[in-house]
């Protein structure tokens, strides 16, 4: 079924989003992006890969459209927005780069963005409105959270848990098993070799475990 699909969010990460629908659009795939909305109303009217920036995410009711992804990498926004748009009955389609494998037996939610050359095992389960990023490896019968975000290059192990807007640097490993909790960030390059909690910061060769109180950061 073909269906015209608004990307919410022109930036950078928009941009990537728009590029993974012309990609697979290109392959046969039957979603069609037809534009994109952006709250900065500097970028009305511009374009971006060949799509206008129609207007304002406040404007979606009045922007014709079948379906909707929310293009915004900051997890925390797209938890904002996620639940308000199924609230409202808008359908969320999921983003898949052609060149992502995907093995048998992996279940993905809504909204969920996954770049070229992802690899997700068997098993795999994607939250609603994550982001699997490019080249990374989702080993198998691992599980991530709403809104999380595995950034490129990155390697998770097999029966890993990442939890809801869990954030997993460029380049970094998550051994086997483990769990990241809700909210967590393992740095850049990283390798955790034991359970980040929730709300943590794990850094390092070894990853070192570092409190971090969100609240208090804004």
């Amino acid at each position: 079924m073909k269906r015209e699909v608004l990307i919410l969010g022109a930036g950078d990460h928009g941009q990537v989003v728009a590029d993974i629908l012309l990609a697979a659009r290109a392959q046969g795939a039957g979603d069609t992006p037809v534009g994109f909305l952006d709250d900065d109303e500097r970028l009305r009217g511009a374009r971006f890969l060949g799509l206008p920036v129609l207007g304002t995410i406040s404007e979606l009711s009045d922007t014709p459209h079948d379906a909707v992804i929310v293009a915004i990498g900051d997890n925390a926004v797209r938890r904002r927005l996620y639940p308000a748009l199924r609230e409202r009955g808008e359908r969320l389609v999921n983003a898949i780069h052609p060149t992502a494998t995907l093995a048998s037996g992996v279940r993905l939610g809504e909204g969920v963005m996954i770049c070229a050359g992802a690899v997700l095992e068997t098993g795999c389960i994607i939250g609603n409105a994550a982001i699997v990023n490019t080249n990374c490896v989702i080993g198998h019968h691992s599980r991530l959270g709403d809104y999380a975000h595995i950034s490129g290059c990155a390697v998770i192990g097999g029966h890993v848990q990442i939890g809801e807007g869990a954030m997993v640097g460029i380049g970094s490993a998550i051994l086997p098993g483990l769990t990241v909790g809700d909210w967590s960030v393992v740095g850049v390059g990283s390798a955790a070799a034991r359970d980040v909690p929730a709300q943590c910061v794990a850094m390092g060769v070894p990853a070192r475990i570092i409190p971090w109180d969100r609240r208090r950061d804004g």
